[in-house]
């Protein structure tokens, strides 16, 4: 069985709207939100940037992780985004190319 790459993610529509997430395939999912595939907050906010992102050693702690920073009021959110992404720049703007993907996110970010 090949070894998976947990990881938490944060999204981030132009005007800030968060949305934090984990996922066993952070391209894929990212693909999903970008592609407007996964119905609810995302889609409807426009959710898509992403912003911020850390791996975990396994789906447990992902989730665990994951439910941690959705407890975290806004301003802890932020000062964690901006302590390694300050201008709150797309990590994955140039993952995905028309047509296809390629790139992908290096070892680790966050």
């Amino acid at each position: 069985m090949p070894d998976r790459n947990y990881c938490v993610y944060i999204l981030a529509s132009y005007s800030r709207v968060l949305y934090i997430g984990s996922t066993s395939n952070l391209m894929r999912r990212l693909y999903q939100h970008r592609s407007r595939l996964v119905k609810g907050f995302t889609r409807k906010y426009d959710v898509t940037r992403l912003v911020y992102y850390e791996q975990t050693p396994n789906s447990r702690a992902a989730v665990e992780r994951e439910q941690e920073l959705k407890g975290w009021r806004r301003a802890k959110k932020v000062r964690l985004i901006e302590s390694v992404n300050p201008g709150w720049l797309d990590l994955a703007a140039d993952w995905f190319e028309p047509g296809g993907v390629h790139g992908g996110p290096p070892g680790r970010a966050g």
